[in-house]
């Protein structure tokens, strides 16, 4: 198996996981929260901010599958590495308001640096193909 279609199934787990998750805190925000390791239920009608994080989920998921499907690859390398920052971002909320240790390193922080790999995998993969025209041919050579 080429490291391309490696990358490939990496990047639509990427999506399809984050789609789902979307769609759980879109459809189901007072189930899909207990597994997010924070250890309250927001007070008053919170649930509304965790349909917003739903509705980002979802968002992320949809960027990452439209620049695979119309193969825009470097484009979704840096794309997950920029989307990486969310989990990571979600890991230090859950630390901060004293959640699950747990939660925080292995869903969040695993999420994160799974995403992150993966960007990582696929621009290593385009780098290789992604030359400059002015580097791709030798100083004083003609055209």
């Amino acid at each position: 198996m080429s490291l391309k279609n490696v990358n490939t199934a990496l990047a639509a787990v990427c999506a399809l996981f984050v789609l789902y998750l979307g769609l759980s805190f879109i459809l189901t925000p007072e189930t899909s929260t207990p597994g997010v390791g924070l250890p309250n239920w927001p007070a008053g009608d919170g649930d509304g901010f965790l349909v917003m994080k739903g509705i980002r989920e979802f968002a992320m998921g949809l960027v990452i599958g439209i620049l695979l499907v119309t193969g825009h690859r470097r484009a979704l390398g840096w794309v997950l590495l920029m989307e990486a920052v969310a989990p990571f971002g979600d890991m230090i909320n859950v630390l901060a308001h004293h959640g699950s240790i747990a939660a925080a390193f292995g869903i969040h922080g695993l999420t994160s640096a799974a995403i992150a790999l993966t960007g990582l995998l696929i621009l290593r993969e385009t780098g290789k193909a992604h030359v400059a025209p002015a580097q791709a041919r030798p100083r004083g050579a003609s055209v």
